[in-house]
């Protein structure tokens, strides 16, 4: 059975290298999983997954959410899954299996998630974008539809909301992974919050999730590494 800490993934969302090890260190042994985002990424390069690698060992979460023709993303994930992270995340508009050979032959066994709707997004936000109304009046069907698609594209797991983790499980199996972000603990406080459709820690695994995103509750937690163990408690308390 896993440990508790190894379901939370912490976003490394720093503007550098120093910030970065400064969590990494202190947060390695209580976390399952560091997630780099675009901004450490270009600022840094893909040293920076290595450097998180000698320190915490194979820990990486690579969020990129790659988007382009199908060739160019391949290329990209394959040049990705060289530095060895767990995971790459892209955005996946079609099936067919385009990703299905190079989702299980890359140098680094890189497991490729597709991200459904971003939990960013509100129906309004849907709405100017040009999605249909009956898509946004039924979030979780868009959901749906999305990983449906990226499992037939080959991906091994999806990135959504708690609100449709249930869901996925129920209509597509425990076969997808699934990583759960907008995960906010009852006792945290985020000032100015950019999350919509947001659930605790325990609910999310509670329904399902594989891992779980938690940044700025931990991040900006006057004890971080306090905050870390709470999750975690938070956690074990579902798996009894």
């Amino acid at each position: 059975m896993r440990k508790p800490s190894e379901f939370i993934v912490f976003p490394l969302d720093v503007p550098d290298r120093d910030e970065a090890m400064r969590y990494v260190t202190l947060l390695k042994d209580h976390i399952g999983l560091f997630k780099v985002g675009l901004e450490l990424f270009i600022s840094e390069g893909p040293a920076i997954l290595d450097t998180i690698h000698d320190i915490a060992g194979r820990k990486v979460f690579l969020d990129l959410k790659l988007h382009d023709i199908p060739v160019t993303m391949t290329r990209a994930f394959l040049a990705a899954s060289r530095h060895q992270p767990v995971f790459v995340t892209v955005h996946c508009d079609q099936g067919e299996g385009v990703f299905s050979e190079v989702g299980q032959d890359n140098p680094g066994r890189t497991r490729l998630l597709a991200i459904t709707l971003l939990t960013s997004l509100h129906r309004e936000d849907l709405k100017r974008l040009g999605y249909t109304q009956e898509l946004i009046d039924d979030l979780s069907r868009l959901v749906l539809l999305k990983a449906r698609l990226a499992k037939e594209a080959g991906c091994h797991g999806v990135v959504c909301s708690g609100h449709e983790v249930a869901m996925i499980r129920s209509a597509l199996g425990w076969e997808l992974l699934v990583v759960t972000p907008g995960i906010r603990p009852a006792w945290a406080t985020v000032g100015k919050d950019d999350q919509k459709r947001i659930v605790t820690p325990a609910a999310a695994v509670e329904n399902g999730a594989d891992y779980v995103v938690i940044g700025r509750p931990i991040r900006d937690a006057r004890d971080p590494l306090d905050a870390a163990k709470r999750v975690a408690d938070e956690i074990a308390g579902v798996l009894s």
